[in-house]
């Protein structure tokens, strides 16, 4: 079951019977999903490949993130591009959901779920990729270099409680607590 039937049939109706929640419309919801790379002060050919892997990724063309002030031990002057980002909402954020839970996060290597202690305290919930070769999209060749992604997931759950049920409905793997 995809990703946004199973919120609209399963998870909004068991979100709002077990935090007592009176108001359908106070259910919380995932807002958007938020694709970051950072770069640093790579070359120009590096930062090509990077627009390209986040484009395949997203389905949407990313923009570039400048930097805010000049770092000079990191060679980063004021102004120079560090970093893309790109931000799907609606339809293109269901569907890079459906591919994280059932694509994506299956075909990292030693997987035992999503840690629990990514969350901000208002509900977001913070996911990084050392590689992007796990995204079927992406086709690694030996040599090149690999950069990571980060994919912050933002609802509009208040607390960190509400949200990890909210993501558990929706079918994301988090790690089990052993003791």
């Amino acid at each position: 079951m995809l990703v946004k039937e199973r919120y609209n049939t399963k998870v909004k109706e068991t979100l709002q019977k077990n935090f007592s929640i009176k108001n359908s419309f106070a259910v919380p919801k995932i807002e958007k999903v938020v694709l970051n790379i950072g770069f640093g002060a790579s070359d120009d050919a590096g930062r090509g490949q990077t627009m390209v892997n986040l484009n395949k990724i997203s389905g949407q063309k990313p923009a570039v993130r400048a930097a805010k002030k000049a770092i000079a031990s990191f060679k980063i002057r004021k102004g120079q591009p560090v970093g893309t980002i790109t931000t799907l909402r609606g339809k293109k954020m269901y569907d890079f959901l459906d591919k994280l839970v059932s694509v994506v996060l299956p075909r990292v290597r030693d997987f035992r779920g999503v840690p629990t202690g990514a969350f901000d305290g208002r509900g977001n919930y913070t996911l990084g990729f050392r590689e992007l070769s796990v995204f079927p999209e992406i086709e690694f060749t030996k040599g090149e270099a690999q950069s990571g992604v980060e994919v912050t997931i933002v609802t509009t759950a208040g607390n960190n409680e509400t949200a990890k049920a909210l993501l558990e409905g929706i079918g994301m793997p988090f790690r089990k607590v052993t003791n």
